[in-house]
């Protein structure tokens, strides 16, 4: 098949006096039937060039498919008088919500996602909120991929819906205490931006509802959200350095929010509420963040009233907290590893919870929904652990095993080792480096390497278990995460250092990892692949440019590659919002350093890496002509013949396929690609 070829439209951009000519302008119009035929051909190029692998690509999905048990439930957790949990049976894409009553085990089915799926080629289900009384379900329902929702409502005795809908809107939404009000969010048509919070009530039609909060700053956002104690529901106002809070009161719905502090530039705060008292972590005069409480009353809210839990420390980043009656358990981060600290409320000495793999991921589960309890429920997994669900009691320290991701096939944890490493980068910085592999694996420099990054928004890329990967790791593959600067494992400082005017530091760090990984003879240059999404396919597309050379091939999913582009126009989702994150190219400091480094903007004639390149047409927070553009210049301009493939899911957005089955060929996509270049590779 002829490779496709895009036409050149010149399309001139000046900034600042600054003329860059864009001759794939064109592509950003996706009703344009011309630009959806460019796509699908690009997508039959992949079909037909790669078709090759098409065995190879089945055999990796069976193998993904067959290690997960396609029957499997989640573990129960407690909320009011249920037990609520999810599961999965054979041959369905999507989960199946339900519960129990806590004195018997007749299940009830509160939703199948299955049946909301029928007759859509993607649906994504999110927000499923049980109201105070536990007799209605809210769900938000996405089946486009845009990111926006209707909120409809469920009477979980009958089993009807009822005629609320709430369309086009978040899909962030809490429930008041009356059973009856839901207050949501409410986004710009154009930009997505959340701005507004609006009041509804069931019965009522959604023209009515009332407007209770607007963000009129483009730079912010808002959210919602309910409090431990279920008396306060918060809003939250946010921006990247920059948060404020207003509070309801959850039993009167109908009283205005109350403004609790200020946004001030810079003052990054979080609250919740428990037992008549405001907790806050607050980053004022600490930029690892401390731990802060006040009262109840508006009097009690200003700063100078907070008064200090957890101090701040140099070496340890607090990311979050959870409240119970007897204990206050941290989830901190020191030396790029996550620690769990529970502290009892009575002053006895404090203790963390132990892990012992060099690298690692733990976390908070999200369902420790009843406070007056000894028990927390916390998730553990590494890069040769499945995934572990743990009851920890406080009290005994006692921990127990409630499930761990079964994992079929013959796989066993001691088949594999795992490492945690450092590298040392541009400028001396250690950078923390965690990977895996198969004990057979020699590690000689012959063996293929993929090296995954991220690097952006404070983010932390954990050393977490993944089955899929065994179908690389199982077939001599080392697999490694480059901790780089622009994330946030080693405190605020290593996210400081990777953003703004200083985000090249993640580009250099990368490098960095991989050329220490090649000296150590992990692998070689010509056995060297990569791996990013999102921002993190940013870093793939300036590694490209910047090192064309250090890598033999590189998979870039729903790559950020038009930054100047992308920043310069406000009424893109997202742009607004991330000035603090990669600067406004309105500032001509800031418009040079973009323009120095964005991937699209920097494309010149040079031999470039084997480039499998995955996008999502309805994508609303990497736009599909982003990725579509930077092929189609790659194509144009790129002196070798490696291969260069775009594939787009026309289906689905930024987070590719909702069904499970359509994820796993999408990896097997991916995998084929790696493999193939990858040749010989170990069995």
């Amino acid at each position: 098949m002829p490779t496709p070829i895009a036409q050149k439209r010149p399309h001139q951009l000046e900034t600042h006096g600054d003329i860059r000519i864009d001759d794939y302008y064109w592509l950003r119009d996706r009703s344009d039937p011309e630009v959806l035929a460019y796509l699908e051909t690009e997508n039959e190029y992949l079909n037909t060039c790669f078709g090759h692998t098409r065995d190879l690509q089945n055999v990796l999905f069976e193998e993904i498919k067959n290690r997960i048990k396609q029957t499997d439930v989640s573990v129960p957790y407690r909320e009011g008088t249920h037990l609520y949990y999810w599961r999965y049976e054979d041959g369905q894409e999507y989960r199946v919500y339900c519960r129990k009553p806590i004195a018997d085990e007749v299940e009830q089915v509160t939703l199948d996602v299955n049946a909301l799926s029928e007759g859509y080629e993607y649906c994504d289900v999110g927000g499923l909120v049980v109201s105070p009384n536990e007799r209605l379900l809210g769900y938000a329902i996405d089946r486009v991929g845009r990111r926006q929702y209707d909120i409809r409502f469920r009477d979980l005795d009958s089993g009807t819906e009822l005629d609320d809908i709430i369309s086009r809107v978040t899909g962030n939404y809490v429930w008041a205490n009356d059973n009856v009000t839901i207050f949501y969010t409410r986004q710009d048509e154009t930009t997505l931006r959340s701005f507004q919070v609006y009041r509804h009530y069931l019965g009522q039609d959604m023209a009515q509802d009332e407007l209770v909060y607007e963000e009129r700053d483009e730079t912010f956002g808002c959210s919602v959200g309910k409090s431990r104690s279920n008396r306060r529901i918060l809003i939250g106002c946010h921006q990247t350095l920059t948060t404020e809070y207003h509070v309801l009161d959850a039993d009167r719905s109908e009283a205005p929010p109350r403004l609790f502090m200020s946004r001030r530039a810079g003052h990054e705060y979080h609250i919740d509420h428990y037992r008549d008292r405001f907790f806050i972590r607050s980053n004022a005069g600490a930029p690892n963040f401390r731990l802060l409480e006040t009262g109840d009353a508006p009097d009690e809210w200003p700063l100078a009233r907070w008064q200090e839990l957890v101090p701040h420390r140099d070496d340890v980043l607090i990311e979050t907290f959870e409240l119970f009656r007897d204990f206050l358990v941290l989830q901190e981060r020191t030396d790029g590893l996550v620690r769990l600290r529970v502290r009892p409320w009575n002053g006895d000495v404090a203790h963390d919870i132990e892990f012992p793999e060099p690298a690692y991921d733990a976390y908070i589960d999200a369902h420790n929904k009843v406070p007056e309890t000894t028990v927390l429920r916390f998730g553990y997994s590494s890069l040769s652990t499945p995934a572990s669900d743990y009851d920890y009691n406080m009290v005994t320290r006692e921990r127990t095993l409630l499930k761990r991701e079964e994992v079929l096939g013959g796989f066993a944890s001691d088949h594999y080792r795992t490492r945690r490493l450092w590298a040392t980068g541009a400028d001396g910085v250690k950078i923390p480096i965690s990977l895996v592999f198969h004990i057979d694996t020699a590690l000689d420099g012959s063996a293929p390497l993929l090296l995954y990054g991220y690097g952006s928004y404070g983010i932390s890329m954990d050393a977490d278990f993944r089955s899929a990967r065994l179908s690389l790791v199982d077939r001599g593959f080392v697999y490694a995460i480059a901790h780089i600067r622009g994330g946030q494992e080693l405190g605020r400082k290593w996210y400081d250092a990777g953003k703004f005017l200083q985000k090249k530091n993640t580009f250099t760090d990368f490098i960095a990892c991989a050329e220490y990984l090649v000296a150590e003879r992990y692998t070689s240059p010509e056995r060297l692949f990569a791996m990013g999404g999102s921002a993190g396919g940013l870093l793939m597309g300036a590694v490209c440019n910047m090192r064309p050379d250090l890598f033999h091939g590189v998979v870039a999913q729903v790559p950020f590659v038009d930054v100047l582009t992308t920043m310069l126009d406000d009424t893109i989702p997202l742009t607004t919002g991330e000035y603090d994150e990669w600067g406004n190219p309105s500032d001509p400091t800031c418009y040079e350093y973009i323009k120095s480094y964005s991937p699209y903007d920097n494309v010149v004639p040079n031999e470039y890496p084997h480039l499998l390149v995955m996008t999502g047409l309805h994508d609303s927070q990497v736009q599909y002509w982003e990725p579509a553009k930077w092929v189609a210049r790659l194509r144009a301009v790129k002196t070798d013949n490696n291969l260069l493939f775009l594939r787009t899911n026309t289906e689905a957005g930024h987070g590719g396929a909702s069904g499970r089955y359509h994820r796993y060929r999408e990896t097997a996509l991916q995998y084929a690609f790696l493999l193939t270049l990858a040749q010989p590779a170990s069995p």
